[in-house]
């Protein structure tokens, strides 16, 4: 299960406490599922029973427990624990929800953690003739539009090489009337730094990784295939998880979000002859945990990010996708004797998805994803 999925679930879960009398509130439209905070625990949770408790006239930890029985019931859930004033916390069936999230990735491919359709929001980004601040402008418009809203973006002023070089749009330019005040200013870069020499791609990362109120580094650092320049790792690991489909092609096998088998202990015959390998099938979250939880919390971040204007987060949780990413790349694919088997063709999958969701992230940011690096 996903996290949209269980996101549609615990709605799900509302509408059928509605419907037997249990709760009298109108079903809302969103609810969010974080991985869980401090003192809570399983694999995500909500705050769902805070929110309906004020319209449903009753404490939020009884409005939790009247959701409790409703999301047991739910397929992929396995535990459900009432924390604090009254979060709930969800574990999933480990083996479903790894190869549910590494096959929706896949089916939604560089969109997935993209809104279903327009959600009729409608909002205004205006800026101050600044670069940075136009470049920020630019991709939580991009953030914005990917969650459904509809967005106009406009400027006190944009120089023509900006856009040149490093691709910023905005709908007008000029001086705004007094109702509509300036709503994205980041701390500019200094003024010795110039983002443009360093071309779109590390120009627009220099301006967006840092945090709003962080001042931005604009120097060649963002240029070096180190690792130590967290644009590289992010593309690289992009690059890693796009050769991996290319060199499974010349093998002969593609990618299946199943179950990884995994291979137990030999067993001897009694005469010591030959030997028995005892088979067993691990989730595909055994293979990765960290890389999963980092898969499947993006499309949280890209609501995060759209929401606070703060295309930074996502920036920053590419680094955390390749990062987790770069250990569990190489063992892919086949090596030295090995056949492809059900093994290889679960990890070329979850591969695949980090390939789709770090080009997915970056062309949010305006930034390529290069197949080669």
């Amino acid at each position: 299960m996903t996290p949209v999925e269980l996101s549609r679930t615990v709605l799900h879960a509302v509408r059928r406490a509605v419907d037997a009398g249990e709760l009298s509130v109108a079903v809302p439209t969103r609810a969010v599922v974080a991985p869980p905070g401090p003192g809570g625990c399983g694999d995500y949770a909500t705050s769902i029973a805070l929110q309906l408790a004020r319209p449903a006239g009753q404490p939020p930890l009884k409005v939790a427990e009247v959701l409790r029985p409703h999301l047991l019931g739910a397929d992929g859930i396995t535990d459900v624990v009432l924390t604090g004033p009254g979060f709930l916390n969800i574990s999933l069936d480990r083996a479903a929800s790894g190869v549910g999230l590494v096959g929706e990735i896949l089916r939604r491919g560089e969109r997935y953690g993209y809104a279903d359709g327009p959600d009729g929001r409608v909002v205004q980004l205006h800026c101050p003739h600044d670069l940075r601040a136009v470049v920020v402008a630019d991709a939580a418009a991009r953030l914005l539009r990917a969650q459904g809203a509809l967005v106009r973006v406009t400027a006190e002023g944009v120089e023509p090489a900006w856009t040149s070089v490093l691709g910023v749009a905005v709908d007008a330019v000029g001086r705004a009337p007094a109702e509509l005040p300036v709503n994205v200013r980041p701390v500019p870069a200094p003024e010795s730094a110039d983002p443009m020499s360093l071309g779109r791609d590390a120009g627009r990362w220099a301006l967006l990784h840092p945090a709003p109120h962080d001042r931005p580094r604009a120097d060649d650092q963002h240029l070096v295939q180190r690792e130590s320049n967290p644009l590289f790792r992010v593309r690289y690991a992009h690059a890693r998880a796009r050769a991996a489909t290319r060199n499974a092609a010349d093998l002969g096998f593609t990618a299946d979000p199943g179950p990884v088998p995994a291979t137990g202990s030999d067993t001897g015959t009694p005469n010591g002859t030959a030997t028995v390998t005892a088979t067993v099938t691990a989730p595909l979250a055994d293979a990765a945990p960290q890389l999963l939880a980092a898969l499947a919390d993006h499309p949280r971040v890209l609501a995060a990010a759209a929401d606070h204007r703060a295309p930074d987060r996502l920036a920053r949780h590419l680094v955390t996708v390749a990062d987790a990413a770069l250990p569990f790349l190489p063992t892919v694919l086949p090596r030295g004797g090995e056949k492809p088997s059900a093994a290889h063709r679960a990890r070329l999958a979850l591969a695949e998805a980090v390939g789709a969701v770090l080009a997915g992230g970056l062309d949010l940011l305006g930034i390529d994803a290069p197949d080669h690096l």
